[in-house]
């Protein structure tokens, strides 16, 4: 069974959507209307979710981690995700950054950016595991799952120039 809660953003954000299986959270994203989530759930994964985004909205780094599990993922994208997850509050990286990670890891000449982009953009624990934090080559601002107006109020949040 799946329970949902939402979080109530700063102005300059879109919502957000919890989801959870009543032990740990499975999913965190940006969504346009909240307000339409029927069945909202009071547990304490929720409770210490929302403790954790009100520190980081705040424009502070949480000292503690939400427990979370992404399901379905797969190899490569349990690879790149590990690599974001691992990304400090206000610094960045490329696609091509973390495609030369992974080469490297695996002992290969070359990994694809775009096969990077596509599972970062999977990602669906936002912010937690910050996707947000990636960007395209030479710093340039790239799509983002939960809407570029987001991926801008994150990184101005963090005070990271771009």
């Amino acid at each position: 069974m799946t329970f949902t809660a939402t979080y109530t953003t700063p102005a300059a954000f879109d919502n957000l959507l919890l989801c959870s299986d009543g032990k740990v959270l499975t999913e965190l994203q940006f969504v346009k209307d909240c307000k339409s989530i029927a069945n909202q759930t009071d547990l304490p994964i929720f409770r210490e979710t929302c403790r954790w985004l009100d520190i980081y909205f705040s424009g502070c780094v949480p000292d503690f981690m939400p427990e979370f599990r992404i399901d379905n993922a797969t190899p490569f994208r349990k690879d790149v995700l590990e690599i974001v997850r691992q990304i400090p509050f206000g610094k960045t990286m490329t696609y091509g950054d973390i495609a030369a990670q992974i080469a490297k890891n695996r002992g290969i000449e070359k990994m694809s950016a775009q096969a990077v982009g596509g599972a970062v953009g999977w990602n669906p624990i936002c912010i937690i595991v910050p996707c947000h934090r990636v960007l395209g080559a030479n710093g340039s601002l790239t799509g983002y799952g939960g809407g570029i107006e987001n991926k801008i109020e994150l990184l101005r949040l963090e005070r990271i120039e771009f």
